[in-house]
C-alpha cells in the first residue's frame, strides 16, 4: 500500500482543510451553542461548500460529479470534521446516496433526481431507516419475522401507500429527498420483505414531525418523519419490490461505517491539537503545563491512538478502493473509531481541566460530539456481524 497522496488527493486535502479554518471553524461554537432543532443550521454554509463541490463529491463523473475515491473521501471528511464534526457530517450524508443513485437507480429516476440534486446547492438528501420501536435490528435484522421494519408499503395501482414513522432521520428537517425503508411485506423477515422508495419533500401524506435538540452535533439535523396514507408513485421504487436488502447491502451501506469512522478522526485530529496548544501555553506549579509528566502522556497517547486510527481508516479506504475480498475494515472500523474517539476526547478534557468543562469551550464540544458515536448506526453491532463474517 502507497501511502503517499497523489496530485488530486492533494489537492482536495487542501481545499478541504482551507474551508475548514476559514469557514467552518469560526462558526462552530456559534451555531452549537443554539439551542433547538433547525436553528442552528446555517444554509449560507451548505451553499459555500456545495459551490467548492463538498456536496456533490462522489457524483461519478460521468454523471456530472468529482467522482472522488474513497482515499479522497476519508481525507476530505478527516480535514472537515476537524474544522466541526456535524458539518462535516452534514456535506458527507449526501455522498453514499449519491453513490446509490448512481448504483441502482434508473435514468428517468437519475434525470428526476440526480440532475436537480446536482443543480441546486440546497438540495440535500437523507435516508429514512430507523423507527420507534426498531433501531439497530433494522441493520442487521435477526431471524425473526416481527423485528425491522413496521413502516408499510401497499401497492395500489401505480402508486404505493405508505403508513408509520420515521425518527432521528439524517437531514430530516431540511432534506429534499428521502430513501425510505418499508416493510412491503409483513408476513415475512425484513430482508426478504422489505422495499426502498425515493420519497421528495412535498409528497402529499408525507410530513415532518419533530426535529431533534441533541447534546452533541447540534447543527446536523436529525428530525421524525411522518407517513398518514402517504401516496408514492411506483416509478420512485429503488431496485425490485420486497428486494430492498440488496439495495442496502451495496456500497451506500459499507459507506456509512467507514464515513463515521473518517468523521472522528477529524475530532481526534482537533483535540489532540487543542491539548497540544494549551499544555504549551498554561502554567501549573510555576512551570508550563507540557513539562508535568502526566500532561505529557496524556498528550502522547493521544498522539499514539489517533495516528493508529488514521491508519486504519486509510487502510479501510484502500481496501474500498481496490475492492479487497472479505475484507472486515469496512465493519470493524466505525466501532474501533468510536473506541479511540471517546478516549482521546476525554484526555484533551483532562489536559484543560476545569477550562474545559466551560460551556464556551471547544474541549467540551469535541466530548459532546463524540458522545453521538455510542449511539450511531448500531455501533456494537458492528461486531456482531463481523463474528459471522468469520465463520
Amino acid at each position: 500500500m502507497d501511502f503517499a497522496l497523489n496530485e488530486t488527493q492533494s489537492h482536495w486535502q487542501k481545499e478541504a482543510r482551507h474551508f475548514a479554518k476559514e469557514v467552518l471553524l469560526p462558526a462552530s461554537l456559534k451555531r452549537d451553542q443554539i439551542e433547538g432543532g433547525r436553528e442552528p443550521w446555517d444554509w449560507e454554509i451548505i451553499k459555500a461548500g456545495s459551490k467548492i463541490g463538498f456536496r456533490t463529491f462522489t457524483v461519478p463523473k460521468e454523471l456530472g460529479g468529482i467522482g472522488a475515491d474513497f482515499v479522497t473521501q476519508a481525507i476530505v471528511m478527516a480535514e472537515l470534521a476537524k474544522g466541526d464534526s456535524a458539518m462535516s457530517k452534514a456535506f458527507s450524508q449526501n455522498w453514499k446516496w449519491s453513490h446509490l443513485i448512481a448504483e441502482f437507480c434508473t435514468k428517468d429516476q437519475k434525470d428526476r433526481f440526480l440532475k436537480p440534486f446536482l443543480a441546486d446547492d440546497t438540495y440535500v438528501i437523507g435516508s429514512a431507516s430507523t423507527e420507534p420501536n426498531s433501531g439497530s435490528d433494522n441493520r442487521y435484522p435477526p431471524d425473526e419475522v416481527k423485528s425491522g421494519f413496521h413502516l408499510t408499503s401497499k401497492r395500489d395501482g401505480d402508486d404505493w401507500i405508505l403508513n408509520g414513522e420515521k425518527t432521528f432521520i439524517a437531514n430530516g428537517s431540511v432534506g429534499k429527498l428521502f430513501f425510505v425503508n418499508t416493510r412491503s411485506d409483513t408476513g415475512v423477515l425484513a430482508r426478504d420483505g422489505t422495499t426502498v422508495f425515493m420519497v421528495p419533500l412535498g409528497t402529499p401524506g408525507f410530513r415532518i414531525g419533530k426535529v431533534f435538540n441533541k447534546a452533541g452535533w447540534r447543527f446536523y439535523q436529525n428530525a421524525e418523519l411522518i407517513f398518514e396514507n402517504a401516496r408514492v408513485p411506483h416509478a420512485n421504487l429503488v431496485g425490485e419490490p420486497h428486494k430492498g436488502q440488496k439495495v442496502r447491502s451495496g456500497v451506500a451501506a459499507e459507506f456509512s461505517d467507514f464515513e463515521l469512522a473518517a468523521n472522528a478522526l477529524g475530532i481526534c485530529d482537533a483535540a489532540t491539537e487543542y491539548a497540544m496548544a494549551f499544555a504549551k501555553k498554561e502554567k501549573r506549579a510555576g512551570k508550563a503545563l507540557w513539562d508535568h509528566q502526566l500532561v505529557q502522556l496524556n498528550i502522547h497517547e493521544m498522539h499514539m491512538l489517533t495516528e493508529t486510527l488514521r491508519s486504519y481508516v486509510m487502510r479501510t479506504a484502500w481496501d474500498m478502493d481496490t475492492k479487497v475480498h472479505g475484507s472486515l475494515s469496512p465493519v470493524l472500523v466505525m466501532a474501533y473509531a468510536s473506541d479511540v474517539l471517546q478516549r482521546v476526547t476525554k484526555l484533551n478534557m483532562d489536559v484543560h481541566g476545569m477550562h474545559g468543562g466551560m460551556m464556551d469551550a471547544m474541549t467540551q464540544k469535541l466530548v459532546r460530539d463524540g458522545i453521538i458515536w455510542t449511539h450511531l448506526a448500531g455501533d456494537n453491532t458492528q461486531r456482531l456481524k463481523a463474528v459471522r463474517r468469520m465463520k
